[in-house]
């Protein structure tokens, strides 16, 4: 298992697609993906114009935000340096609203022989509605949030 999810450090590429553990998607909806982060899972193989025609088939909603998000990591391991990376941009996402998030770009650089990588990536979320944040769900996890303080 743990060379399994070393090896998935390698494909984070521009274009890379990550989903939070336990999305709901349409009915009979499947991505595959393998572990990456705890709490999150690396989309395989479609693009996300491929995941986006997916779900709109399906009356589901693959929203794009304008605002990057992006992150620097030091290392000499080139896996854990990207994982470094993407686990900080999750952390700068503020990741509560959003269940997906979209690498826009991967930078693997050197400076003073030092290897360092920088990520930019996009949040993304897929619900049911046409109204961003505007489902059942959040509307209860809201309430159940407003309810215990």
């Amino acid at each position: 298992m743990k060379e399994e999810v070393m090896l998935m450090a390698e494909q984070i590429n521009d274009g890379s697609i990550l989903i939070k553990e336990g999305t709901l998607l349409p009915a009979g909806m499947q991505l595959e993906s393998d572990p990456y982060l705890p709490g999150w899972r690396l989309i395989r193989c479609p693009s996300s114009s491929g995941i986006d025609r997916k779900l709109s088939d399906a009356g589901w909603t693959f929203f794009y935000m304008a605002g990057e998000v992006d992150a620097m990591a030091l290392g000499w391991d080139p896996e854990k340096t990207v994982r470094k990376a993407v686990k900080q941009v999750i952390v700068n996402l503020n990741s509560d609203r959003f269940n997906c998030l979209e690498i826009s770009h991967v930078d693997r650089k050197h400076f003073l022989g030092l290897p360092y990588v920088t990520i930019a990536a996009h949040p993304r979320h897929i619900q049911e509605s046409l109204w961003l944040f505007h489902n059942k769900r959040l509307a209860e996890r809201d309430e159940a949030t407003a309810a215990s303080i």
